[in-house]
């Protein structure tokens, strides 16, 4: 699992500095300052939950179990739903997308949570 993690992270990192890339050239001039504002948020909270991934992945080497690895998918989960919802709301203007954001936001919860609980029990 450290090595599902790690490169889940890395690979999130990844596509968060592109995607970053294509709001700032691609999209400025083409969608609403406020659509890019929300395309930004999918972005940052992609990239804060690509190094929690990193984190999850050490955090597995110190202390290995169930709750560690709740929290890997659970930051999985919420990028694909959190920043997700908001990439595909942004590029389709597919507005109720919104309604699902807070989903991913539940998910990052329970994976910071999770994390948090794994290790103060140690």
């Amino acid at each position: 699992m450290v090595r599902i993690f790690a490169g889940a992270g890395a690979l999130a990192a990844l596509v968060g500095v592109a995607l970053g890339a294509f709001g700032a050239h691609a999209l400025s001039t083409r969608v609403e300052p406020r659509d890019l504002a929300t395309f930004e948020i999918g972005v940052r909270y992609q990239m804060y939950h690509a190094l929690g991934l990193l984190a999850v992945s050490w955090a597995a080497t110190e202390w290995p179990g169930g709750l560690i690895h709740t929290a890997g998918w659970a930051f999985v989960v919420g990028i694909l739903v959190f920043s997700g919802s908001l990439y595909l709301l942004v590029l389709t203007d597919t507005r109720w997308l919104g309604a699902v954001t807070p989903l991913g936001g539940v998910a990052f919860l329970v994976g910071w949570a999770a994390l948090a609980w794994a290790v103060l029990r140690g």
